[in-house]
């Protein structure tokens, strides 16, 4: 394991992770609760999951941008595109999708298109992923402004069910980090 993939599981657990009941947007209840933006808003947590994206981004040149539903993914995606001018590399930029239209002005669900050509290939990201639902929504709108979605890239897969879900729709899950090596490190 990687000493910056370590660290993000150090810096999940003190910040993020909570042994609590809850009701997740999905709607479940669970034991666990993982407020993913505690570590993504982070200075170092940013920093760190810039670089980790960034890291899988890499491994498919054709990938030009990265973006998602706010707020959860905002962080993330402006945290890689700073790190792509870091590196060497060519640059990732970001792109941020409303969860409701615009109300004004040009009354669109993304920000940032100018920095894409029509029919960039780009990753979807997420702070924790459940079942996969708001990814797929995220997908679905970056899909309708011309982008082609190459896979949903989680911070934190929670392990229930979010990987199957999307497998079946067609798309790929990958994760920074897993419920199980999470609590294995906690143990």
């Amino acid at each position: 394991m990687s000493n910056d993939k370590s660290r993000l599981i150090e810096l999940l657990l003190e910040n993020s992770y909570q042994k609590r009941k809850v009701v997740l947007a999905s709607g479940r209840e669970s034991d666990f609760y993982i407020d993913g933006k505690q570590t993504t808003l982070h200075a170092e947590g940013a920093a760190i999951i810039g670089r980790l994206v960034l890291q899988m981004l890499r491994e498919d040149s054709s990938i030009i941008g990265v973006g998602g539903l706010s707020m959860g993914a905002d962080p993330i995606a402006t945290a890689t595109a700073v790190a792509s001018t870091q590196d060497g590399g060519p640059l990732i930029h970001s792109f941020y999708i409303r969860k409701e239209a615009k109300g004004h002005g040009t009354q669109q669900y993304l920000e940032g298109l100018k920095n894409f050509p029509s029919g960039g290939r780009v990753v979807i990201v997420e702070d924790t992923s459940t079942t996969g639902g708001s990814a797929y929504k995220g997908l679905q709108r970056a899909e309708a402004a011309g982008f082609e979605v190459a896979y949903i890239l989680t911070v934190v897969d929670r392990e229930e069910g979010a990987r199957e879900n999307l497998e079946e729709k067609g798309v790929a899950l990958k994760a920074l980090v897993t419920r199980e090596e999470l609590l294995a490190a906690q143990a």
